[in-house]
């Protein structure tokens, strides 16, 4: 009785990926036929059901940039990105995107360290870096075993000393991963997606107004209170937001 149960659940996947995959073409004919709400129908009833990929956000992102909506256009590429940070058509259609975008903020001066993890460490994600962790660590312990059991003087040094350089690599990657993880952890970035907003320096309608953002442009959600969330944008300006006019990016 379980095989049969077992055999059914598997006949259920399989069907289930099969019709995953027709809607997925089909949004992409509606996109190559130009009818971009369409599209985004499809693609969209796949991110209901947590079918998501890299690929899925990048045609999202695409159909929105289309219609010239610029909030959902970034919004989605940057979700491509966060799960593929070396896709680089996504990187140049997300170029393209922000033009659009009202707002031209000046970024603080970064220090050494930050300009070095935002060229090059989060190219990768804390995921991809743990894989990265993974593969020194068993390249160590194998040279490690070849060191150990080998009987040549001159391969057992060479296997030693690329042994430890494997592990010191171990050690550099765990790092990595776990800054990366904490940044990720700690900077919750959102994408603005009212057209015109206020920024205030209180969470409450009567509190001053301090400056105004545009639909697209990044922030940084440092906290939340009932229907507000402080935010950091990109100059280090920070003000209260009201919560529904922006949509955080780690929410899948």
């Amino acid at each position: 009785m379980k095989k049969i149960l077992i055999l059914l659940l598997l006949i259920a996947n399989v069907l289930n990926a099969q019709d995953e995959q027709k809607i997925f073409e089909s949004a992409n004919e509606m996109y190559r036929q130009q009818n971009y709400e369409k599209a985004i129908e499809y693609y969209k009833f796949l991110e209901k059901y947590n079918l998501i990929s890299s690929e899925l956000f990048y045609n999202l992102g695409n159909s929105y940039y289309k219609l010239n909506k610029v909030g959902p256009s970034i919004y989605y590429y940057e979700k491509a990105l966060k799960l593929n940070p070396l896709n680089k058509d996504v990187q140049n259609n997300l170029v393209f995107a922000r033009r659009l975008a009202l707002d031209n903020i000046e970024e603080l001066p970064k220090t050494v360290f930050q300009k070095l993890n935002s060229r090059y460490l989060q190219k990768l994600s804390y995921n991809q870096w743990a894989i990265v962790s993974i593969v020194f660590c068993v390249l160590g312990s194998l040279l490690f075993l070849l060191f150990y059991f080998s009987n040549q003087p001159r391969s057992k040094r060479t296997f030693f000393i690329t042994s430890l350089i494997s592990f010191l690599f171990l050690i550099i990657s765990l790092t990595i991963t776990y800054n990366q993880f904490s940044y990720f952890k700690n900077n919750k970035v959102a994408i603005v997606f009212a057209e015109e907003t206020e920024v205030r320096n209180a969470p409450s309608l009567n509190s001053e107004e301090v400056f105004t953002l545009h639909e697209g442009t990044k922030v940084i959600v440092l906290d939340t209170i009932d229907d507000w969330k402080k935010i950091k944008i990109a100059d280090g300006k920070i003000g209260w937001i009201i919560a529904n006019d922006i949509q955080l990016l780690d929410n899948f």
